[in-house]
């Protein structure tokens, strides 16, 4: 890759990067596992969850695809494998198992939850190299996120 001059110093980058590829694991797990509970919810609300987990997995590998390319535009690596996503994630994985229905959304909805916690913490490492592309791109992330978490927070409603 030529040359990256933005006004950010090249280990700017590089931490930012870091942080990136591991939001970008994050993204993928959960783009994995809402895909997982897309082909596997049963019981009486199948249908609007099923509907429900489509429209997340899709939007969730559209960002995934977003932060790989924000990692490109600073001029580094973004990770690519599942061995990769799999090392650097800090979401909890349950191979083997597929809760109930409602199982599956408390599931989501706290891994939704924990990367929006990931990213406002990011937002100001971000902010703190410099860097406020990424943090722009970070708090229009986190509004995704919330968005997401409240339509399955809103299923579990009593």
């Amino acid at each position: 890759m030529a040359s990256v001059n933005i006004g950010i110093p090249e280990k700017n980058r590089q931490q930012v990067a870091d942080h990136l590829n591991i939001i970008l694991s994050n993204e993928y797990v959960l783009y994995t596992k809402t895909l997982k509970f897309h082909w596997n919810v049963e019981g009486k609300w199948f249908g609007p969850l099923h509907e429900l987990f489509k429209e997340h997995y899709e939007a969730l590998l559209t960002i995934a695809d977003d932060v790989a390319e924000r990692v490109r535009a600073l001029g580094h690596e973004s990770f690519g494998t599942l061995s990769e996503f799999s090392k650097h994630t800090t979401l909890k994985e349950q191979p083997g198992k597929s809760p109930n229905d409602t199982g599956m959304i408390k599931n989501l909805l706290e891994d939704h939850e924990t990367i929006i916690k990931h990213i406002r913490d990011d937002i100001h490492f971000t902010a703190e190299q410099k860097d406020e592309g990424t943090s722009n791109f970070l708090q229009d992330l986190i509004v995704k996120h919330e968005k997401m978490a409240w339509m399955l927070r809103a299923h579990l409603a009593k």
